[in-house]
């Protein structure tokens, strides 16, 4: 078992010195130090009388990647730390969700998906890409085997395969746009949301009041973008609709919030890392308005002077969500075609950190209180 200590150096780890492990550490560029039994009770006293708690990663889960079968390069900065950091994981599409198949994972990653039907959006300027028109006719003809009219219907079932998996006690991790576009999906469960060049019919003329938010994980009152040349699902994102209007690349930051290591245990392990304040990045879906997250979710962070949320964190059932927005911690403004991060040269990348936060998450147990 490895002792991963919370609000102790930044979320540092406790284990069992061996040459495997010093030798693995060396190997990756890991700082590690070497302690005596002494020095351990040390810490041990220290962490019983501050703000900072101890709980034990027993158990490795098992993870699982909802992606899809023609992938790009530039669509996933999880799968990426995930290969990284050598973390085994599977990969799942709509015929294994619709299967079942999400009981046997632990962890369940979204990232650049869109659940809505509407094929991320990027209709405006990428409609006449070989690889939109290649991606729009997979995703057609997937629907249609697996017995839907439309793509937005197959993906709205798909989302409620995984509220249910959620709900039995699954952790849900999502970035970008897998974030918005999932709820989005979820509100509009009774209506059509999709302009005629993404499914052949138009847009419900009565959807706005068929959306139905109480269906929604994370957001509320919020109002849609069903223009096709829009790059844009909702209000629900921060990212700015006129570039001009945009934050400066050197004063885009957000600052994670601290919490009663003692009290909160889960957030606060959903926030250790060695940095406070981390410098921003983009993406489809880079942020949250506060206005539009419901008022029960635990933020996590955000950034200052602003309404913006970054990180975000909720229960339902016996499960939990949290939804980080960005597409890649370390590409600022990542785009389609870009080649994807190198994380030898992030080796120590505070995003990135927040992504394997989530994946230790679920193999932690609190440590049990001294009597």
């Amino acid at each position: 078992n490895v002792e991963w200590l919370l609000n102790f150096r930044g979320g540092s780890f406790l284990t069992d010195a061996d040459e495997e492990t010093v030798r693995e550490c060396r190997i990756k560029g890991v700082k590690y130090q070497l302690i005596s039994d002494a020095q351990t009770e040390q810490i041990y006293e220290k962490i019983d009388k501050s703000n900072m708690d101890i709980v034990l990663l027993e158990k490795a889960p098992k993870i699982a990647v909802y992606t899809p079968p023609n992938k790009q390069p530039w669509d996933d900065a999880v799968t990426l730390v995930l290969t990284y950091a050598e973390i085994s994981y599977t990969t799942l599409w709509d015929q294994e969700v619709l299967k079942g198949k999400l009981s046997e994972f632990d962890w369940l990653h979204l990232h650049h998906e869109d659940f809505t039907g509407q094929y991320g959006k990027f209709y405006a300027t990428y409609h006449n890409a070989r690889w939109y028109k290649k991606q729009k006719l997979l995703f057609e003809q997937i629907a249609r085997r697996l017995g839907f009219s439309k793509v937005s219907k197959l993906k709205l079932a798909v989302a409620l395969e995984i509220k249910d998996y959620v709900k039995r006690g699954g952790f849900l991790f999502a970035m970008c746009s897998a974030t918005d576009s999932y709820d989005i999906a979820l509100a509009a469960q009774n209506t059509d949301i999709c302009a005629a060049v993404f499914d052949g019919d138009p847009v419900d003329p009565d959807w706005k009041r068929k959306l139905d938010y109480t269906k929604c994980l994370a957001f509320t009152n919020f109002k849609l973008y069903t223009d096709p040349y829009v790059y844009e699902f909702s209000d629900i994102d921060t990212t700015p609709l006129n570039r001009l209007s945009a934050v400066s690349p050197s004063d885009n930051y957000f600052t994670l919030f601290q919490f009663s290591a003692k009290f909160d245990p889960v957030p606060t392990m959903l926030t250790q890392n060695h940095v406070s304040v981390i410098h921003n990045f983009m993406g489809q879906t880079t942020g949250f308005h506060a206005d539009k997250i419901k008022s029960h979710i635990v933020i996590m962070a955000k950034r200052e002077d602003s309404d913006e949320v970054k990180y975000i964190h909720g229960n339902l059932g016996k499960g939990s969500f949290t939804f980080l927005g960005g597409h890649d911690p370390e590409d600022y403004e990542h785009f389609v075609g870009d080649p994807p991060t190198d994380l030898i040269l992030h080796k120590n990348s505070p995003g990135y950190r927040l992504i394997l936060n989530n994946i230790l998450f679920p193999a932690a147990r609190k440590k049990k209180q001294k009597t």
